[in-house]
């Protein structure tokens, strides 16, 4: 890790030179954090064994082929694959302009989203496309991610718009959309990764305390405005032991499964949780599991978060260390948040593991924020190509 370190800081440039040759793209390919990447194809791996337990139970609920689920995990797994192989052979330039873009592109699905959109549980969260139910939210963390880090660290120009509150004001704009479907979890997420990009650039203890004193004031008046999000802070608070049905089967089965588990197959409580393939998969893979599989899991979700940040750390371009930083941390944190709520730790919410939950929206944003990561993150060139003027070979002539 050292030497890595060392040629971090040796590199004068970060690779923004575009191209788009085989060679080019090998070399960038060879450059990228193999062992992260690793990790995540680890992650998509153990989505499949967990689809294959909680899958079909879920098909006899929904009443279609037993093994419908898994099949549909993998068609997802093949983009978010592409996903991920894609974006991190690109440039550091091409790579900001994809996150923008996304970025962009989430503001107007969310925005269209009350018109246009389907409504499960009370909240509108989804498009229907073609059959496919396609969650904007998720799309949007990566997106926003990019885009602040971008706005925070670029060097202010004379008729530019101002870097740190442009950013501010993308939050607000992100944060408030959110809120009005409702989705809180997305919303304290989102917050969450934008503020360790805050601390990343920085900023001063003045700033920051302002900050947590305006997240304060928001979540306050979120208690106050939304009955939804009142209703699950003061059952989480306020429970005096008794739980919910969903949250007990959960406790339950984490307890069922003991050190080792109960087998593949072999679980019971996964029976009567109706979300068990996506916001509480790792209560399936405790039980069947055990807590073997259940800190591999949250190892390598920690392997792939701190590596990360070590590397975005490590590097000479500011926004590299933001955004690369932000990624690694948004990554890290809705792992934390699913396995915290599984664990009564948290307030319930539906919130899926990246590359291990079921979820075509969740799988393919995981994908693309994982590729954003690897490209931020990629070894610099320790040999940049020398930029040639024309005018200055004139000159020589």
């Amino acid at each position: 890790m050292t030497a890595t370190l060392n040629d971090f800081r040796e590199a004068e440039e970060l690779d923004s030179r575009p191209g788009w040759t085989w060679e080019r793209l090998q070399e960038r390919w060879a450059r990228v954090d193999h062992w992260s990447f690793m990790a995540a194809l680890i992650l998509i791996g153990v989505g499949f064994v967990l689809s294959m337990s909680a899958g079909p139970t879920l098909a006899a609920r929904h009443g279609v082929d037993p093994f419908y689920y898994v099949t549909r995990q993998m068609i997802y797994a093949v983009p978010a694959l592409a996903a991920i192989v894609f974006c991190s052979v690109l440039s550091l330039r091409d790579a900001r302009r994809i996150g923008v873009m996304i970025f962009l592109a989430a503001i107007l699905m969310l925005i269209l989203l009350p018109f246009l959109g389907i409504e499960r549980g009370g909240a509108v969260r989804w498009f229907s496309l073609a059959g496919v139910s396609v969650q904007p939210s998720e799309f949007l963390k990566p997106g926003l991610i990019v885009a602040c880090g971008w706005m925070m660290t670029v060097k202010p120009e004379p008729g530019a718009p101002p870097g740190m509150p442009t950013a501010v004001g993308l939050l607000i704009l992100s944060c408030g959309l959110l809120a009005s479907q409702p989705d809180w979890g997305q919303t304290a997420l989102s917050l969450s990764a934008w503020s360790a990009m805050f601390f990343l650039t920085g900023a001063s203890v003045i700033w920051a305390a302002s900050g947590a004193m305006a997240v304060a004031v928001v979540a306050i008046g979120a208690y106050a405005g939304s009955s939804h999000f009142r209703g699950r802070i003061d059952r989480f608070l306020h429970s005096d032991g008794e739980l919910s049905f969903q949250m007990e089967m959960t406790l339950a089965a984490i307890k069922q499964g003991g050190v080792w588990g109960m087998g593949p197959g072999e679980g019971v409580r996964k029976l009567a949780l109706p979300d068990a393939h996506s916001d509480f998969i790792i209560a399936v893979a405790a039980e069947e599991y055990g807590l073997t599989l259940t800190l591999a899991i949250i190892a390598l979700f920690a392997f792939i978060t701190l590596r990360s940040l070590l590397r975005a750390a490590a590097s000479k371009d500011p926004f590299v260390r933001v955004a690369g930083g932000g990624l690694a941390c948004l990554i890290g944190f809705q792992a934390a948040i699913h396995v915290g709520v599984a664990v009564h730790l948290l307030p319930t919410k539906g919130m899926t593991l990246p590359f291990v939950s079921y979820g075509g929206s969740s799988m393919l944003a995981s994908g693309l924020t994982m590729g954003l990561l690897l490209a931020l993150t990629r070894k610099p060139d320790p040999e940049p190509e020398p930029i040639r003027d024309p005018w200055d070979e004139g000159l020589e002539r």
